[in-house]
């Protein structure tokens, strides 16, 4: 059952009196509790796409559909209340250096009227999932990369939405930190049965966390099926690249192995 749909989707800008094409008629579809994969390069239109979903970026033409809900029909207040379902992750954190991180939690709770009596409990709860008890009382100032990140996961996560968008979420992330955060939004994926939107132009995490996925090339969807489908026997040039880098970075990580 698809629960993201996206159909025939452009998004243009105006820069310096011309026009860029960012999105180019993107087709998508995204089943309810998967782990869907974005995979491309820098200037793919990777971005654009993730803010365009909850209307962060209002697209020119097409249509998204999320959870059966037209998001492109709503008006302002109907949008405010819909984006509660759409948790975002983003690649630099976006944390309130001056609120502590049990604060940067409940803040999606204070301006979306959660009642006040109910917001202490929501944001333990939350914080629990994603491992920050013995952190609520820190500011951001004093947390890993790691750390940060959990606490972004877990403001994107205390309104319960229905869907994560997680926008270059682990770019910013050692290798060993990538996959503990990675591990972490399995397991939330598996517990609730979140649909996480994975948008990335790292291999390692589509192929460790999704079975399913798109890639983005020059603000088009080019190919899209399986994740080791298109890995394996990859169909685009954009596709190709990415496996041969893979490939290549196996081959290293062996070697390295081996001692040679």
């Amino acid at each position: 059952m698809s629960y993201l749909e996206i159909k025939n989707l452009y998004k243009k800008y105006n820069t310096h009196g011309s026009e860029l094409e960012v999105l180019k008629g993107i087709d998508l579809e995204v089943e309810q509790g998967e782990i869907y994969g974005i995979i491309g390069f820098s200037g793919a239109g990777k971005s654009t796409l993730a803010r365009c979903i909850n209307r962060l970026e209002t697209c020119d033409s097409g249509e998204i559909s999320v959870g059966g809900t037209d998001i492109l029909a709503l008006s302002k207040k109907e949008l405010l209340k819909e984006r509660r379902k759409i948790g975002m992750v983003f690649q630099n954190f976006n944390l309130f250096d001056s609120r502590t991180v049990y604060k940067n939690i409940a803040y999606p709770l204070e301006i979306s009227n959660y009642p006040k009596s109910q917001i202490k409990d929501r944001v333990l709860e939350t914080a629990e999932l994603v491992g920050l008890t013995d952190k609520l009382d820190a500011y951001p100032g004093g947390l890993s990369g790691g750390q940060k990140q959990r606490v972004g996961i877990a403001r994107a996560l205390v309104n319960k939405p229905e869907l994560l968008i997680s926008d270059e979420a682990t770019s910013a992330l050692d290798p060993q930190t990538t996959l503990q955060i990675l591990d972490l939004l399995k397991e939330i994926n598996k517990k609730s049965g979140i649909t996480i939107l994975m948008i990335t132009h790292e291999l390692d995490a589509i192929r460790y966390s999704c079975d399913r996925m798109a890639v983005l090339e020059g603000g088009k969807i080019i190919e899209k099926g399986s994740v080791a489908g298109i890995f394996n026997n990859p169909k685009s040039r954009t596709g190709a690249l990415f496996a041969k880098v893979f490939s290549e970075f196996q081959n290293i990580s062996l070697t390295e192995g081996a001692g040679i």
